[in-house]
Formats: C-alpha cells, sequence, structure tokens
C-alpha cells in the first residue's frame, strides 16, 4: 500500500478548505504542478480515501433535525443479514459493529419524537434483533473532522 506523506496531506487539507477549487487553482496554491496534484488525487481516490458527498449534506437541512444514537443487542448467527435489513430503513445513516456490552451502534435521523419511535419499532422488527436502547443526540460537541490528523502528519 502506498504511504501518505505531506504533499497527500497538504492536497487533502486544500480539499478541505476549499472542495470545489479547481485542480489547477490548488496546484497554484500549494506550489505544485498540475500533473502533480492530478496524480495525487488519483491516487488517493484509488486508495479509497475520498468518502461519499453525501457526509456533506446535513440531515437537519433535509428535515430531520433529530439525531439519535440506538444501542442494539443481536442474536450473533442472525447479524450478518441484519446489515442489509438496517440499510433497508432509510433514517438509517450509519451502522457499526461493536465489541463490548452492544453488538451494533445505529445512528438515525428522525424528523421528531414519534418519528424516532416509528424508526425504533423498524429496528426492533428486523429478524435477529432482541432488544434496542435509545440515546438522543442533545448536541454535536465535535463534528466530524480530519483537519487535525492531517496537520499532523504536515508537523512530521
Amino acid at each position: 500500500m502506498p504511504t501518505f506523506d505531506g504533499t497527500d496531506a497538504r492536497i487533502l487539507l486544500a480539499l478541505v478548505q476549499d472542495p470545489r477549487q479547481t485542480v489547477v487553482a490548488m496546484a497554484e496554491r500549494l506550489g505544485l504542478s498540475r500533473n502533480t496534484v492530478q496524480a495525487r488525487m488519483a491516487s488517493l481516490e484509488k486508495r479509497g480515501v475520498f468518502l461519499n458527498f453525501d457526509h456533506r449534506v446535513s440531515t437537519a437541512a433535509l428535515g430531520y433535525p433529530l439525531t439519535a444514537f440506538i444501542s442494539v443487542h443481536v442474536q450473533q448467527q442472525k447479524l450478518p443479514q441484519l446489515g442489509a435489513a438496517l440499510a433497508a430503513i432509510p433514517e438509517v445513516v450509519e451502522a457499526h459493529g461493536l465489541s463490548g456490552r452492544e453488538d451494533l451502534l445505529v445512528r438515525v435521523v428522525s424528523k421528531g419524537a414519534e418519528d424516532l419511535f416509528r424508526i425504533n419499532g423498524k429496528i426492533l422488527a428486523c429478524d435477529g434483533v432482541e432488544r434496542t436502547e435509545t440515546s438522543l443526540a442533545m448536541n454535536e460537541l465535535v463534528p466530524f473532522r480530519l483537519t487535525p490528523l492531517l496537520g499532523r502528519e504536515l508537523d512530521k
């Protein structure tokens, strides 16, 4: 696997600061050739560095202001098909398998409390789900960010 270096970090930081800039503008700003920036971006894309654009869309702006995290306890032998069942629920925006007391942590968005109740019912109805525990997100203290990690690479 190719290594990640300071030039890659500089390119990613430039994209974080202005994701709509052209390759030519970025190359000029970074003091690199257009070909270098294009080749590096192609390599980063091939290595799966770039996530889908939907990570940048606000669910609140789409009419889903309430975010909740649902801890799901499951029958372990039914875990493989449970991922597909959760993916079929549009309000499930993320799900992770966990070690520890809970088996899954599912992030959902909803229009309000009644809608969240409905969504939780859909999760409970999935084959293999034993029980759930729901926690409302009251405030986002640290939004998703990678800038500090990218900055660390530049400090090396």
